[in-house]
């Protein structure tokens, strides 16, 4: 009942208004086999998987950060810290920083999130061998329980993120090599690692029935352990907001405001739709570019093409994915390129995107290289504006704090004390 006045407030207000999703349930997600998720977190803490065991993904995606690591562009390989504090390591300078925004991992299990990255670049396709479309070929996507199990595969092959430069480890060489899969390729080494430690060894037989020996574990079922251990650990939908879909709650004011203002004549419901805010589609809106930008190797430039990059079309320029929009509270800095320190300042440009970089606060360690800019020239957007006063931004700002679940905050598991490597996990 509470649920239905809300929404015919909303529709009331103006014929374009959108309806409320519908209410979370479980049925929207995979069921968890608790002991891979359990597995899957040692996994997901521990900086073995990087070529130089110095960074685990937790080290760019932490719970004390929503998930993200604080940075507007952060540091992977080469640094040390962690956080807005987490700088470049004098003794293994980085290349460069990270060229895009850590994006937060929050309700990834759902079985609507059928595309990831900023720019969709892997993506589930049944007409592709292993259902899965990556750019890194059709034999490289097969063997992976799902879609956020094969996203693993990108940051330990990046020099930037995880696998380090040049010949420094045997992952890098093998990178450099163009030798990932099969015998001697960078998932075989990663894999032949986790083998060598017995109380892993001992875990992977216990949870996977195909495997018998430790030499039988794969990158495929260490990447399946690791998502597992997201889905359940960042499942997000015991917020405020969700009380309200289950008629169970109303918002209070100006969250209310702000509810009526999201599905109403600010529009944002237009893109931010469905029960986790996204459509998982692509859009050109001028979010701000800094930093080295997305690019191949051999190319030198500070834009980001985005969305263009995987399909080729001159309409996908800087064309990025709809992030999901539940626990963003929590997810600063925001953007692909993370421009935005203050949510309600991103929704003023979002808002007006002709106001360029105004309104734009970086969160940005220091580098001794030259790949910090921005970019003189807007970037290519919709042509559109929104007319929101301070109270409108104010009032938007509070509806989404109010999408935050406390739970997501610590995590179902917990960050563990430490991880069969014996390697430091990366925590305060």
């Amino acid at each position: 009942m509470i649920r239905a006045v809300f929404t015919f407030l909303i529709w009331a207000g103006t014929a374009a208004a959108s309806p409320l999703p519908d209410a979370v349930s479980d049925d929207d997600f995979r069921p968890i086999n608790l002991e891979e998720a359990r597995l899957g977190r040692l996994l997901f803490y521990d900086p073995i998987l990087s070529g130089n065991r110095t960074v685990a993904c937790a080290t760019c995606h932490h719970p004390a950060f929503g998930t993200g690591d604080g940075l507007a562009l952060g540091i992977g390989d080469g640094g040390i810290g962690l956080g807005p504090g987490r700088s470049a390591d004098p003794e293994n300078l980085p290349e460069q920083r990270i060229p895009r925004n850590a994006p937060g991992l929050f309700n990834l299990g759902a079985h609507e999130f059928r595309v990831l990255f900023h720019d969709g670049r892997i993506a589930v396709d049944p007409n592709k061998p292993g259902g899965l479309r990556t750019p890194l070929g059709s034999d490289m996507a097969e063997g992976f329980a799902s879609l956020l199990s094969a996203q693993t595969m990108f940051p330990v092959l990046s020099p930037d993120e995880m696998a380090g430069h040049n010949s420094e480890n045997d992952v890098s060489k093998a990178v450099r090599q163009g030798l990932i899969t099969g015998d001697g390729g960078a998932w075989d080494i990663l894999s032949s690692r986790i083998a060598e430690i017995p109380a892993y060894a001992d875990q992977f037989i216990a949870v996977y029935d195909h495997i018998a020996e430790p030499d039988e574990i794969a990158f495929t079922d260490i990447s399946d352990a690791i998502a597992a251990f997201m889905e359940l650990e960042w499942r997000a939908d015991r917020s405020p907001f969700d009380s309200v879909l289950r008629g169970e709650a109303v918002l209070a004011e100006p969250a209310a405001t702000g509810m009526g203002l999201f599905y109403g004549v600010a529009g944002c419901a237009t893109c931010h739709s469905g029960p986790f805010q996204t459509d998982h589609s692509f859009h050109a809106m001028a979010a701000p570019q800094i930093g080295p930008g997305k690019a191949a190797k051999f190319e030198s430039h500070t834009r980001d093409d985005g969305r263009m990059r995987v399909t080729g079309n001159e309409a996908d320029r800087a064309a990025f994915r709809t992030p999901s929009l539940r626990n963003v509270a929590l997810t600063a800095p925001y953007g692909h390129a993370g421009a935005h320190a203050d949510l309600a300042n991103f929704i003023a440009h979002h808002a007006d995107p002709a106001t360029g970089y105004e309104h734009a606060t970086v969160s940005l360690p220091a580098m001794d290289v030259d790949d910090f800019a921005a970019l003189a020239d807007p970037l290519p957007r919709t042509d559109y504006r929104i007319d929101l006063t301070r109270t409108d931004i104010n009032a938007l700002v509070a509806f989404l704090n109010e999408l935050t679940d406390p739970r997501a905050k610590t995590g179902v598991l917990g960050i563990p004390e430490s991880v069969p490597s014996g390697l430091d996990v990366p925590n305060f």
